[in-house]
């Protein structure tokens, strides 16, 4: 009798495992969700995998995976206005929910990874909670600049105390890869990677060869290789109108290089204003290049046509812009780089106000 039990819990054991025909498997319970769409974007080395999922139910989706290999994925909704990331293992099955306002506050079930980072969010549940607050209001734009200023301000505060607490994380838990993506999370600074170098050292060594640990040491060089003062990285691309650039093509005049993307809100030309800046220079002494993550030439040379300005922009076709974008360690959009007449980089930054005053600053100089 015991056998013929045995015998039956194996064959339900392996009729279970042969249902499962999946390599990955996220199940979503989503709050406030507006927009049903979503996007999934599963990586890899070197290879990245884009998928749209659409909710079967408000806010309810599943998705599953049966291709091996991947790392993590980044789940984007609210027409990629929030995000967050999920680290995957094989056969694990991950559950999400909560607000999708508030994706620093959802409940992330499933892979060790996600469990402990999850843990470590709880912990510091009220920091997050006003971070979460302070950044959808300044998302909302109120208009007031001095509040805006104000939050902003907060807003760096509530990261350097997060990054404390993460530190601290690091310290306690040198064995544990939730550590190194709490290091890429709070330290990966493009402009100066000292503390996160310093965190990457104090790591066990079998954590060496986790691939976000590689990632980062890679990632330490690229900063390096764009400092300030650094000789800027060349490239080719081919802008829309067919031309192909590189920095010699901008031989004795300054480049304003400009990565961004028709999804990204704050990278619109209006935002950014930067027709009112080339406009304010001659020609012969800034040009702009507009690097765009967008795959699809026809639809930005039309959004393009009645511009006022011909800007030079080229586009991810044939994948030209993944490259560039790797050279120049840009990690959000927009990212802004200002190369001098000998191919130094002056100034690397997301604000529109910096790029102002700092043409300001060099051609006023140079008068």
């Amino acid at each position: 009798m015991m056998r013929k039990c045995t015998y039956l819990i194996l064959c339900l054991l392996l009729l279970c495992a042969c249902g499962e025909d999946y390599a990955y498997r996220i199940e979503g319970e989503l709050s406030g969700l507006e927009e049903q769409t979503l996007y999934a974007v599963f990586e890899r080395e070197d290879y990245r995998r884009v998928d749209t999922v659409v909710c079967e139910k408000p806010g309810q989706f599943e998705i599953q995976l049966q291709e091996e290999g991947y790392h993590h994925v980044t789940l984007y909704f609210e027409d990629r206005s929030y995000w967050i990331t999920l680290f995957l293992e094989p056969g694990k099955r991950v559950r999400l929910s909560g607000d999708a306002h508030a994706p620093l506050l959802m409940q992330v079930k499933g892979g060790k990874i996600n469990e402990r980072l999850y843990a470590f969010r709880k912990d510091n549940e009220e920091l997050l909670k006003e971070y979460t607050t302070l950044w959808n209001d300044l998302k909302a734009k109120a208009g007031d600049t001095r509040k805006e200023t104000d939050m902003t301000g907060r807003l760096t505060e509530l990261h350097m105390l997060l990054g404390e607490k993460a530190t601290l994380y690091v310290q306690e838990h040198r064995d544990d890869p939730a550590s190194v993506v709490l290091i890429e999370t709070y330290f990966s600074d493009p402009d100066d990677t000292r503390k996160m170098d310093e965190l990457l050292a104090l790591l066990d060594p079998q954590l060496k060869t986790f691939y976000l640990t590689k990632e980062l040491e890679q990632y330490s060089q690229r900063a390096k290789r764009t400092a300030l003062d650094a000789e800027a990285p060349d490239f080719s691309l081919r802008t829309i109108q067919g031309k192909y650039v590189s920095l010699n093509n901008y031989k004795e005049k300054n480049l304003l290089l400009v990565f961004t993307g028709a999804w990204c809100t704050t990278c619109q030309m209006s935002e950014l204003g930067l027709e009112r800046v080339v406009r304010k220079y001659p020609e012969e002494q800034l040009e702009v290049l507009l690097v765009s993550m967008d795959e699809h030439p026809d639809e930005i040379r039309e959004s393009f046509a009645n511009a006022s300005y011909p800007w030079n922009i080229a586009v991810d076709s044939a994948g030209q812009v993944a490259r560039i974008i790797d050279l120049y360690n840009v990690r959000a959009l927009p990212r802004c780089f200002l190369i001098d007449e000998e191919r130094k980089i002056l100034m690397k930054t997301e604000s529109a106000v910096e790029v102002r005053q700092t043409l300001e600053n060099l051609f006023e100089t140079s008068e």
